[in-house]
C-alpha cells in the first residue's frame, strides 16, 4: 500500500473521475497508437462518449485527466490514456495493447520500470541526481521526476495529472524516500494557483532553505529546485559533461549559454588553464560561480582562471572575436531555437549563426562542442547546418563524435529524441588545386 504523505494537501486536488470516455478514433490514428505512438490529436478523433451521454464531450461531461479508452472501428480496444481538453493532443496514451485497469498496480509497475532504466545510476556513489521520469517515453506523458539527492521535483507539463497525484507521489515516495517533493508547473498548465497548488511548491516534506546540492561524476553542484530552470539544472547533459572534462587538460575554454556552469565546473576540473563563461543570466551566472566554489577542494578547480560575461550570446562572441581572443574547446549549447514546426527554419540559421562565431574562436586544431535540444530540428539537418557554416567560415570540421541522449533520458517512440551534440577538431580549409 502506498503512503499518505500528502496529508491535508489531498483534499485540495480533484479526483479522477469513475467514467472512462469512448473515443472512436480515424484508421490512420489507430495505426500510429497501435505502433506505440502516444498522442491523439483532437482532428484523429472521430467520435466520443462517455456512460451517460454520447456526442461530443464537453466540459459538463468529462474532466481534464479523466482516463479515456480509445477503440478502432471495429469497438476493439487500442488503448487508454489521459483525456486533455485544453490541448491539441485530446488523448495521452498510458497503456497500448490489451485493456488494463488504471490503478495502484498500475502506477507502481510503470514508475518501477521506468527506475530501473536507471539503475545503473541509482547505484553509482558519485553521482545522485538524474531524471526518474521521461514523460512520454517512460510512457508517463507530460510527467517529468528528476531526483536531486534527496529531493525530488514532480515537473506537470499538462492539468491531466492533477487528478491522480494523490496516487502518483505515494508511489514515488515509496520508490524513493525522499526526504521532500516540490512540485513545478509549465507555462501550459498556467500561471498563480491551480488547486492551491503554485509552481514550485513543496507537497511533501519540508521546504528547502535554499539551492539543494548533489552530486554528478564526483563533482559538487547546486539547484534551485523551486525557482530554477526547468527542474533546477540540465541533467540531460551530465554525460556531455564529462566528456568535456575528459578533454579540457590543458585548455583554454569557452562555455557560450554557460547557464549555472555545468560544462564550466567540468572543464576546471578536468585540467583547463582558464574558463570564460557567457550568458544572458546574471543569476545564472552567479549560480555558476557558486558551483565553481563548490569544488575548489579539487587542485585543478582551484588552479583555473575563471571569467564571466553576462550578454547575449552573438553580442559576447563578436566582442571576443574583434579581442582576437582563442581557446582551445568552445562549447556551444543554447536553448531551444524551434518551439513549433514553423520556428525551425529560423532555428537552422541560428545554429549556422553560432558555428560561423564560435569556429573563428577556436585555435587551429581546437575542438567545437555543440549542441541541439530542438526536437523539431532533426540530426541530419542539424549536423548538416553545422558543418555548412564551419565551410562557409572557411574552416574545416574533423569529426571526434556525434552523442546523443543519456541513459535516464530514453527514447521511447519516432518524436521522442531532441538531443544531439557535435565534437570536432576546427582545421583551417584545405585549398583545392585545379583539376
Amino acid at each position: 500500500m502506498t503512503r499518505d504523505v500528502l496529508g491535508a494537501l489531498g483534499s485540495q486536488l480533484p479526483t479522477a473521475g469513475e467514467r472512462r470516455i469512448a473515443v472512436r478514433a480515424t484508421p490512420d490514428a489507430v495505426r500510429h497508437l497501435r505502433a506505440g505512438d502516444p498522442w491523439l490529436f483532437d482532428g484523429s478523433i472521430t467520435s466520443t462518449s462517455t456512460g451517460r451521454s454520447a456526442g461530443n464531450v464537453d466540459g459538463d461531461s468529462a474532466a481534464t485527466g479523466d482516463l479515456a479508452v480509445v477503440f478502432d472501428g471495429n469497438r476493439r480496444f487500442v488503448a487508454i490514456g489521459l483525456w486533455d481538453p485544453g490541448s491539441p493532443i485530446r488523448v495521452k496514451a498510458l497503456h497500448h495493447g490489451e485493456p488494463r485497469p488504471i490503478d495502484e498496480t498500475f502506477w507502481r509497475e510503470r514508475i518501477s520500470t521506468a527506475l530501473e532504466r536507471r539503475s545503473t545510476l541509482a547505484a553509482d556513489p558519485d553521482t545522485n541526481a538524474y531524471r526518474c521520469v521521461h514523460g512520454e517515453n517512460d510512457r508517463l506523458p507530460s510527467l517529468v521526476v528528476d531526483r536531486y539527492d534527496r529531493s525530488l521535483v514532480v515537473k506537470l507539463y499538462s492539468a491531466i495529472w492533477f487528478p491522480h497525484l494523490a496516487a502518483v507521489i505515494p508511489t514515488l515516495c515509496d520508490a524513493l524516500d525522499p526526504e521532500r517533493v516540490v512540485l513545478r508547473l509549465s507555462r501550459a498548465v498556467g500561471k498563480g494557483e491551480t488547486f492551491g497548488l503554485a509552481d514550485g511548491t513543496t507537497i511533501v516534506g519540508p521546504p528547502s532553505d535554499g539551492p539543494v546540492r548533489f552530486r554528478e561524476r564526483g563533482l559538487t553542484l547546486e539547484a534551485d529546485i523551486v525557482r530554477g530552470n526547468k527542474t533546477g539544472h540540465f541533467l540531460d547533459q551530465r554525460d556531455n559533461r564529462a566528456l568535456v572534462r575528459s578533454m579540457a587538460s590543458g585548455a583554454r575554454v569557452l562555455d557560450v549559454f554557460a547557464s549555472t556552469g555545468g560544462f564550466s565546473v567540468a572543464a576546471a576540473a578536468g585540467g583547463a588553464t582558464s574558463v570564460d563563461l557567457v550568458d544572458v543570466s546574471g543569476p545564472a551566472l552567479r549560480t555558476a560561480e557558486r558551483n565553481l566554489a563548490h569544488n575548489r577542494f579539487i587542485a585543478a578547480v582551484r588552479a583555473c582562471r575563471v571569467h564571466t560575461a553576462t550578454g547575449d550570446a552573438f553580442v559576447e562572441m563578436e566582442r571576443l572575436r574583434r579581442r582576437e581572443q582563442r581557446f582551445d574547446l568552445v562549447v556551444v549549447d543554447p536553448p531551444s531555437f524551434a518551439q513549433r514546426q514553423t520556428d525551425v527554419p529560423n532555428a537552422l540559421r541560428s545554429y549556422a549563426r553560432l558555428t560561423k562565431s564560435a569556429v573563428g574562436l577556436v585555435e587551429a586544431g581546437g575542438a567545437l562542442v555543440q549542441s541541439s535540444c530542438s526536437s523539431r530540428v532533426t540530426d541530419d539537418d542539424f549536423f548538416t547546418t553545422v558543418h555548412e557554416a564551419a565551410a562557409s567560415a572557411g574552416v574545416e570540421l574533423s569529426e571526434i563524435r556525434r552523442t546523443g541522449h543519456p541513459v535516464d533520458h530514453p527514447i521511447g517512440f519516432e518524436h521522442g529524441a531532441y538531443l544531439k551534440t557535435l565534437y570536432a577538431r576546427v582545421e583551417p580549409a584545405r585549398r583545392r588545386g585545379p583539376r
